[in-house]
């Protein structure tokens, strides 16, 4: 690259966020590359257990995408994260919905909050593990209660 040549905001992503990414829009048409979305930001949230403005800013330009739909599907999905803040290794969803709460998902709450000594919405001190907010839904009702951890299910 000449000093001329300002970067491409793409050149932010790894090479393996590059590689998955690309695995993703082999599943679709060329002229539909928004169709990855969901897949490339959980692919880039992999690495720094959030999004960053400058790895969504990095994800549009790799789709072809206006910024603010990357921000739009961030922001909407409570899978992802955008603040460093709540940044951890593990991240834990406890559905509080009312088929869990009936079956005992408060208490699964509390003891959790206890164990790891932080409330949800917090992430422990050494950023190991972090507790959403409260899940409106997550869309296992038949197996309540249920937690995701990471996005895997646990009943």
């Amino acid at each position: 690259m000449s000093s001329m040549e300002v970067p491409r905001k793409r050149d932010l992503l790894t090479e393996h966020e590059r590689h998955e990414i690309d695995h993703w829009l082999k599943r679709y048409p060329p002229e539909r590359k928004q169709s990855a979305l969901l897949a490339a930001l959980r692919v880039v949230m992999h690495t720094d257990h959030y999004l960053s403005v400058e790895k969504m800013d990095a994800v549009a330009d790799y789709l072809e995408l206006p910024p603010v739909a990357v921000y739009e599907v961030a922001n909407f999905y409570s899978m992802y994260e955008t603040d460093p803040q709540t940044a951890a290794r593990y991240s834990i969803s406890i559905c509080t919905n009312v088929s869990c709460m009936l079956c005992g998902s408060d208490e699964i709450v509390a003891h959790i909050e206890q164990k790891l000594g932080v409330k949800t919405g917090q992430a422990t001190p050494d950023k190991k593990f972090f507790i959403k907010n409260e899940e409106e839904c997550l869309a296992a009702c038949s197996s309540a209660p249920m937690m995701q951890v990471n996005h895997v299910y646990y009943t």
